[in-house]
């Protein structure tokens, strides 16, 4: 049963400390359940290389966040902003903002002619996409979807609901320090997701869906790591794919960082957000 907090106090009141605490909840959540899934499954997963095998992606990876995207899916139904984010965006987007899909469409599609597809087995490729539809899925809905509806119902300006929400999901991506990956490469990695993060919210602007920002990120994530060798690695040049796509995701990044002073927009605020 959910009740109406009218304007709320504390956590309960849409803010960016709500935002900050469901995104918190979420990666708490997604650690213990990554912990108890290898737990259970320690004899699929390779450790030392996590994308070895398919069932290895799919134990180790997909399955965990698949868990956390239900367990956002009945948040988002306790909250009763299932309609609010997977309906029509409540504000349109401008020309200029097709810039955004349109880097990280390039992006794929040049990760896709750079990757060495014989280096991979087709198990360990449907793996990799399944993984992917998980992850755009999953954080497209913490972010693009919880967090940005959370700001919008807090009456912050579209510029703050864009920046807010792009820099919390590229901070999600620390977490990536706990799995024993490489400072550079979270670093590297946070910075990249900003800007990713601002081309999806235009995306989900300018197309007027979350869905179109679900399915991109659903491809960047399977097709960046097809091409880079695995999921602790930079990109390579060695193949004009690769090359091609390290300048498109430079563009991307600066791209998206430009983005953050021209969003504009408010959305009114509309019925109160119930209690979990």
């Amino acid at each position: 049963m959910t009740h109406e907090l009218g304007e709320g106090t504390g956590w309960r009141r849409p803010s960016i400390w709500m935002a900050i605490g469901l995104i918190v909840a979420y990666l708490v959540f997604y650690l213990l359940v990554s912990w108890l899934i290898s737990s259970m499954f320690s004899g699929e997963i390779d450790t030392d290389n996590v994308a070895g095998s398919a069932p290895s992606i799919l134990f180790g990876i997909a399955l965990p966040i698949a868990v956390g995207a239900i367990a956002l899916l009945i948040v988002t139904v306790r909250l009763g902003m299932l309609g609010k984010i997977f309906g029509p965006q409540p504000i349109r987007g401008r020309g200029w903002m097709w810039i955004g899909p349109a880097l990280v469409l390039a992006a794929i599609i040049a990760h896709a002619t750079g990757t060495d597809w014989s280096s991979w087995t087709g198990g360990q490729i449907a793996a990799m996409f399944v993984m992917g539809a998980c992850v755009g899925l999953t954080e497209e809905l913490a972010t693009r979807g919880l967090v940005v509806q959370i700001l919008r119902d807090a009456r912050h300006s579209e510029k703050y609901v864009a920046v807010a929400s792009s820099l919390m999901f590229a901070l999600m991506h620390t977490v990536n320090l706990i799995s024993g990956m490489k400072l550079t490469t979270v670093a590297a990695t946070v910075v990249y997701t900003f800007g990713f993060g601002m081309c999806m919210y235009l995306t989900m602007r300018v197309t007027g869906t979350i869905w179109a920002a679900v399915v991109l990120h659903a491809l960047t994530d399977p097709t960046t790591f097809l091409s880079s060798g695995g999921l602790d690695t930079a990109v390579g040049t060695s193949s004009s794919g690769g090359a091609i796509a390290a300048l498109v995701t430079i563009a991307l990044i600066m791209f998206g960082v430009v983005a953050a002073f021209f969003a504009r927009g408010q959305v009114r605020a509309t019925q109160p957000l119930p209690a979990v």
